[in-house]
């Protein structure tokens, strides 16, 4: 800690400050998340994604036509999920919107409000659908939804001028395929779903998805209930890219893995986030999970578990800031997300959430907060990890409605 002091502080006082301030936070958000229970971290973690029952795939008959009045309306108003920006428990703020405030004279009215992308998007929807405004300026929703609401024209087109730290945002996140040239989105945090063991338990390891169907795992094995993440990943050991061109046929072939294993035992649970709580009690010692619960894990039971990026590929899912089609504060909303493109204050947040950063020059910034996760591949992935991590293709109503069913079947939900 003594070199890291003596590194030169950038010289903008109030950078030196929320750099201070997040290192002192670090810790106290562990014991946060830690003490929330299984509802703090599962609605945390639930932005991995919840599965999805399909939609509309009609657009709303017309935009609406919206004044903004950012010029004279200093506030944004910014839905997100359960501890998902750095947060001082001691002074109950957040010390990056506190800074963007000072810095830009517009308050941010913060609110946790999703606990699931499904749930969430029931809440909105009609009045989406009916172009009415939502009360926030922007939402937060991971990949699969985001390609939902602006599909259905429920989000308004953002004005790259208002954020030119657009740029910063890294090469494979600039051109998705449910938002191609970042028109209407941009990506707040990234993750992988892949595989985990218990090292002391399980010291042969694992290098595949198809290892978890060892003999001397039955019983001991957890996957996650996103139909997207395990079936992505049972896909890709199937052989299948998955954000290429793929079938019934090949779902089916994936969905019988899955069946086979549920029913004759080899897999303990399909379960969300609350997985977590049978690795900590080694009921399961190994399964498909989702990076950030392992980074979480690891640092408050002493390093127990190692996280795998299969053979195969691993599934890259992120969560994106999106402004709502009658929100009257897009200006406001696009100079937030500005902000937090910027690369100390996007190291700041990583440092906090421990999830992938998807700015440019993050890394690089992290020195001066905490050195130690530059080399945190779950944070800062490496190209070669990079090139192992797929998106989920974008999939129709039809085929959402009809994957997910398949889906849910087999795990007998």
């Amino acid at each position: 800690m003594s070199n890291h002091n003596k590194r030169e502080l950038p010289r903008d006082p109030g950078v030196r400050a929320l750099i201070a301030q997040t290192q002192r936070m670090q810790l106290s958000r562990r014991k946060l998340m830690a003490g929330a229970g299984g509802l703090g971290l599962a609605a945390f973690l639930a932005a991995c994604g919840t599965g999805g029952t399909g939609g509309a795939n009609k657009s709303s008959d017309a935009a609406p036509t919206v004044k903004d009045v950012s010029e004279s309306d200093k506030n944004v108003m910014w839905a997100n999920w359960t501890l998902y920006l750095d947060y001082d428990d001691k002074s109950k703020v957040y010390p990056s919107l506190a800074e963007f405030t000072k810095r830009s004279g517009v308050k941010t009215h913060y609110a946790e409000d999703i606990d699931g992308n499904d749930s969430y998007y029931g809440k909105v929807q009609a009045q989406l659908a009916a172009g009415q405004d939502i009360g926030q300026d922007i939402m937060t929703l991971t990949d699969w939804m985001a390609s939902r609401v602006i599909r259905q024209g429920f989000t308004q087109e953002l004005n790259h001028a208002n954020i030119p730290n657009i740029d910063k945002l890294l090469p494979s996140l600039q051109n998705v395929d449910f938002d191609p040239g970042r028109k209407n989105s941009l990506t707040w945090q990234s993750g992988y779903a892949g595989i985990a063991y218990n090292k002391a338990k399980y010291p042969k390891g694992l290098r595949t998805v198809s290892d978890l169907w060892n003999p001397d795992l039955k019983g001991r094995i957890t996957v996650l209930d996103e139909m997207r993440d395990t079936m992505g990943l049972l896909l890709l050991d199937n052989g299948v890219d998955i954000d290429g061109q793929w079938s019934d046929t090949e779902f089916a072939a994936a969905t019988d893995v899955l069946s086979k294993q549920i029913s004759n035992g080899q897999i303990r649970q399909v379960k969300g986030n609350s997985y977590k709580e049978d690795f900590i009690s080694g009921d399961a010692i190994a399964g498909i999970v989702w990076s950030g619960d392992i980074t979480q894990m690891n640092f408050e039971n002493d390093d127990q578990w190692e996280f795998v990026i299969p053979e195969a590929g691993c599934t890259l899912w992120s969560d994106n800031l999106m402004v709502p089609v009658a929100s009257t504060r897009k200006s406001n909303a696009e100079k937030l997300m500005d902000f937090y493109y910027e690369p100390e204050i996007a190291a700041q947040v990583a440092a906090y959430v421990n999830f992938i950063s998807p700015v440019q020059g993050a890394k690089e910034a992290m020195e001066k907060i905490d050195p130690a996760l530059m080399d945190n591949p779950l944070i800062f992935p490496s190209d070669e990890d990079l090139a192992k991590a797929y998106a989920f293709r974008s999939l129709s109503a039809e085929e959402e409605t009809n994957f997910n069913s398949q889906f849910q079947t087999a795990i007998g939900a």
